[in-house]
């Protein structure tokens, strides 16, 4: 399929209920609604078409932008356009999930984290954030740099209080991937979710709650599954 072709399925998909929905998380600029089990379905057609996915994204339509992380070839972006893709994502569902997603199993995933979670833009910080999370999830601990994963929830236990709405949000769930994915790191990501407590975000119009992150290890915990990781982060 073409960009265009791609761009019209994705307008006939969009819903007056799932427009209503994504501004209520902060969505903005143009955007048709488009159900993520819709795009799904439009995946399962399209598979991996890496060229496709960067025209996509570069429309700045928000859901063709979740949607180019869908289809994306992770292992052929360069991290030009990795920064370009965090620096173009400008919404929560952007820059925490498709441009983490993509970040964190390309060649340059801890590169790009480290990067990104010292900028001053929210967004692209807390893209960094994420990307470090979701490696945490998928690297076995001996692929991990556990002394810089440690620093980086001491650091959090320190800074977190005074960082934007979304950087917040982001370094919580470090501190609870950390907890549930890193076995020699889960006492460390317990103490520091002990100290910094619930974490305070706004979440704009929504329902949504921000996960207590000692009590999220702590239910990792009593399932047993400390330490499993993940095959991929897509979802």
């Amino acid at each position: 399929m073409t960009s265009s072709e791609v761009m019209k399925e994705l307008k006939r998909m969009g819903t007056d209920q799932t427009r209503k929905i994504w501004i209520s998380h902060g969505v903005s600029g143009d955007f048709y609604g488009v159900k993520i089990g819709d795009m799904k379905v439009l995946q399962k057609k399209i598979k991996k078409d890496h060229d496709l996915a960067l025209a996509l994204f570069d429309t700045g339509n928000a859901d063709a932008m979740y949607f180019a992380g869908l289809i994306s070839d992770p292992g052929k972006m360069t991290k030009d356009q990795l920064q370009h893709w965090a620096d173009m994502a400008t919404w929560k569902m952007l820059s925490e999930y498709s441009v983490s997603w993509v970040a964190a199993e390309s060649r340059y995933g801890k590169d790009m984290a480290m990067r990104w979670i010292t900028s001053s833009n929210e967004h692209v910080a807390a893209a960094g954030w994420c990307t470090y999370s979701c490696l945490l999830a998928l690297k076995n601990d001996d692929n991990l740099d556990l002394v810089e994963v440690k620093g980086l929830l001491e650091k959090i236990s320190k800074t977190i209080f005074g960082m934007p709405n979304r950087v917040r949000y982001s370094m919580n769930a470090f501190v609870i991937a950390a907890g549930s994915y890193v076995l020699p790191c889960n006492a460390l990501a317990k103490e520091v979710g002990r100290v910094i407590g619930p974490t305070n975000v706004d979440n704009g119009k929504t329902a949504s709650k921000i996960p207590d992150a000692l009590a999220s290890i702590r239910k990792i915990e009593s399932l047993g599954k400390v330490g499993k990781k993940k095959k991929t982060v897509f979802c």
